[in-house]
């Protein structure tokens, strides 16, 4: 027994070091290489641009204090409000004046970039990286300006940095009415030796965004167009590669968030690498994009000058368009995403916002477009309306064929002969649908990203298309001011999948009343699931943007009116006059 014991503690040792032997060879080496080759990869593209560690999440700090530990220079511009942070020079502080946090125009601004020691940390910085170099400056290296210099669209402003090791950096900051910032770094070599160096840009992002949208319909994360080609990676998929390497001469590249861009475009007939890459730092995910130019040989007395441009705010279509024409850079504008159905989500955008300029207003201009769609669908629809028609005019002699074919068979022959008897297509009433269904996915895709919609009033309760109803059934659609979300146990539901709001129920009521219209399905197990499609589809599209409810309960008020009048053209009963026919009733003689 001893030995069997014995012989069982040595197989169970034996059999744990192979597995532990196994795990490390198999699992941590891998693993332990591959973060190895990050930081190799971190290391080779720009070493300076890691002088900015993430904290520990226990120690952010807040944004005042954070700003207060660095000397700065002030920016202010109409668009833009903040301070360039002269240690490492970095864009790193900027609010966006003419966006607010919510629909309250005395709520604070959208803050844009944020420094490291700040929660949600997000900053570019460009400079230069030069193999045994001594002296290059770093984040850490403080710039000296002006006294009282602010950078204003009028007023550019000059910094310097001198390395004690023959080399003078020089920077010269502009910055436009709205949110492209000119960066012109010059070095001025007086070593007495050639020097060789490469310019470098950086965007970086502590963490995920606060505010990250849950719609997967958003893009997020990085973005670029690397030689005239959209490069596009989500936070998730981001984190999963770890290090993605693109070469281009021409392009732009950066950190997007939903209505937010900080985009860094080097010079356009300049040959670069870039990177999109995650590193953790302090337990914290550093999210990066940047770029690094070829190398560059400075003679003993020269000087050498890189321009680069960075953006950083608001994703203004015809803004993003006019820096494409004037800087010459590539689909700018595809910082929005337009998603796969771009023909047809552009067409709408540029529609959406003539008849908002034209009109005074982003609803009417979204009433605007479902008239201007169902005019064009008018002859198809007509026709699907027509087949629908005569099907219901039919129903009764589908009750008797019913009644007559036991065998179902026989009961499908009969009904498709008394189709062509009738000229009857029942796959025409499909049709409209089908056409719609893509138009319906571009339209919540320009509702969802183009921040021309954010914000956007309609009449009554509504201050933003973009959101959800703000209704609920549970506070009787306003009357009562409370926050369901408080409720215990239930309340992420009550202000989740429960929320159901005003216009959802608007919506569901018209759906109803168009399936009403319609005749019934052939088999009792389909009628019962159409009866409750309403029910369902209210349910699902209260949590879709409050702008897509109004067109599409719109939509289907046009449909039902023209629905309503090819029945009775037809002497079609239909659930419109009879709910007429009930209060105009004539009274029967006493």
């Amino acid at each position: 027994m001893d030995k069997e014991s014995n012989r069982n503690t040595i197989i169970f040792m034996v059999c744990a070091l192979v597995l532990m032997f196994g795990y490390q060879t198999f699992v941590l080496a891998p693993k332990v290489k591959q973060q190895q080759a990050q930081a190799a990869a971190a290391a080779k593209l720009h070493p300076q641009a890691n002088g900015a560690a993430a904290p520990a999440a226990s120690n952010f700090m807040p944004m005042a204090q954070a700003v207060a530990q660095s000397p700065r220079l002030p920016v202010d511009t109409p668009s833009l409000a903040g301070s360039i942070n002269l240690r490492g020079a970095m864009l790193d502080d900027l609010y966006l004046k003419t966006y607010h946090q919510t629909v309250d125009p005395k709520s604070p601004p959208v803050e844009l970039l944020r420094p490291t020691g700040v929660e949600h940390a997000w900053f570019a910085t460009i400079g230069w990286t030069g193999a045994n170099v001594p002296g290059v400056p770093d984040l850490n290296t403080v710039w000296t300006a002006n006294p009282g210099a602010k950078l204003t669209p009028t007023s550019p402003v000059a910094l310097t940095y001198d390395n004690g090791h023959g080399l003078v950096f020089h920077r010269l900051i502009a910055v436009d009415d709205h949110y492209m910032f000119a960066i012109s770094d010059t070095v001025s070599n007086t070593t007495g030796q050639p020097v060789v160096l490469q310019s470098f840009g950086s965007v970086q992002q502590f963490g995920l965004p606060a505010d990250l949208a849950k719609s997967n319909i958003i893009h997020e994360g990085a973005i670029g167009v690397l030689d005239r080609i959209l490069k596009q990676s989500k936070y998730a998929s981001w984190k999963k590669a770890g290090v993605t390497d693109f070469e281009s001469t021409h392009g732009w590249l950066g950190i997007t968030q939903k209505y937010w861009l900080a985009a860094l475009i080097p010079d356009q007939s300049m040959a670069f690498k870039g990177e999109f890459r995650v590193l953790p730092v302090n337990n914290v995910d550093t999210y990066e994009v940047g770029y690094i130019g070829p190398q560059q040989t400075i003679a003993p007395g020269a000087s050498l000058t890189d321009t680069t441009h960075v953006f950083a705010g608001a994703k203004v279509v015809p803004l993003l368009q006019s820096y494409q024409r004037s800087l010459g850079v590539p689909f700018f504008d595809k910082a929005v995403d337009w998603g796969s159905l771009e023909f047809l989500t552009r067409p709408l955008f540029i529609v959406l916002e003539f008849l908002s300029h034209t009109l005074g207003s982003v609803a009417l201009a979204i009433l605007a477009v479902t008239v201007i769609l169902k005019a064009i669908l008018f002859p198809l629809a007509n026709k699907s309306y027509e087949s629908i028609s005569k099907m219901k005019k039919i129903q009764p002699q589908i009750e008797a064929l019913k009644k007559q074919h036991a065998d179902q068979a026989a009961l499908q022959q009969a009904t498709m002969q008394l189709y062509q008897q009738e000229k009857i297509n029942p796959l025409m009433g499909c049709l409209p649908m089908l056409v719609q269904i893509p138009v319906f996915y571009s339209l919540y895709k320009v509702l969802s990203v183009t921040i021309e919609m954010r914000q956007a009033p309609f009449f009554g309760w509504i201050h933003d298309l973009s959101t959800r109803d703000p209704t609920s059934i549970w506070t009787l659609f306003g009357l009562i001011h409370w926050n369901p979300a408080v409720v215990p146990l239930i309340g992420t539901y009550l202000d989740g999948p429960l929320h159901i709001g005003l216009w959802p129920m608007i919506y569901g009521f018209t759906m109803w009343l168009s399936q009403a219209m319609n005749p019934p399905a052939a088999d009792p197990t389909q009628q019962r699931i159409f009866a409750l499609m309403p029910i369902i589809f209210t349910f699902t599209l209260s949590q879709f943007t409050v702008g897509l409810l109004i067109y599409w309960t719109w939509s289907n008020l046009l449909s039902i009116l023209q629905q309503y009048f090819i029945m009775h053209r037809f002497g079609v009963d239909n659930p419109i006059d009879s709910v007429i026919n009930r209060f105009i009733k004539p009274r029967a003689p006493a």
